[in-house]
């Protein structure tokens, strides 16, 4: 599939990674690796509101096979005035993925591994992404990601900016054919919204996150 610059609308375009972006990302969110390179990546602006309610431009990086579709998955959400806090590349925080979710940053490429295992992130191949992820934490076990969405926890509690099966945000996705962590059983990952290749991904990366949900819950029952 060829790479290519184009733009849906004003505020929302899809190019090649630019060579000041390739710098940026190199030793940040990227290094070489036999999965992906970075002519596989496309730089999307993507433009959304903010939780001020004021319109703000993002960056995210995505495979490019997915360039155009999650760019009218966003278009459809700022047509619908969805809040995001921020739309920023997790380089901006040298690939922290922690610091990344505590900041409430919104963000899709980032080549790393799914947290405490050894098996290679959707977001290592750009095929997922992470919605206002304070809000909408990783739980696995008696572990949350970011530590401090705690708060957000209790998915019976109604607060703003909450991804549930009637939020507009995970209706767009859905209807794109992406999944949702929130329907994972052993944990949940309710930022995340992923885009696997073929039905094999999705397995082994299912079963990795029940795996993990399994070692915590028997680390805290000899605890």
């Amino acid at each position: 599939m060829k790479n290519e610059r184009f733009e849906l609308r004003e505020g929302f375009t899809a190019e090649p990674l630019p060579e000041d972006i390739r710098e940026y990302m190199n030793g940040r969110t990227y290094r070489e690796n036999v999965h992906i390179g970075l002519d596989d990546l496309s730089y999307l602006k993507i433009r959304y509101v903010d939780f001020s309610h004021n319109v703000a431009d993002g960056a995210m990086v995505v495979h490019k096979s997915l360039a155009r579709e999650v760019l009218e998955i966003f278009e459809m959400l700022f047509d619908a005035e969805y809040e995001i806090d921020k739309i920023r590349l997790c380089d901006d925080y040298e690939g922290d993925d922690e610091r990344s979710m505590a900041d409430d940053n919104t963000s899709a490429f980032n080549f790393r591994n799914v947290a405490d295992t050894e098996t290679l992130s959707l977001h290592a191949l750009g095929r997922a992404i992470d919605i206002n992820p304070l809000y909408n934490p990783y739980i696995v076990g008696e572990k949350v990601s970011p530590a401090n969405g705690l708060q957000y926890c209790n998915r019976e509690n109604s607060f703003a900016h909450k991804i549930d099966h009637e939020d507009l945000c995970y209706k767009v996705f859905q209807a794109k054919g992406w999944l949702w962590g929130g329907d994972w059983q052993s944990s949940k990952d309710y930022q995340h919204f992923y885009k696997p290749r073929n039905n094999p991904i999705k397995s082994a990366v299912e079963k990795i996150k029940d795996l993990v949900a399994d070692q915590h819950r028997q680390g805290g029952s000899q605890g």
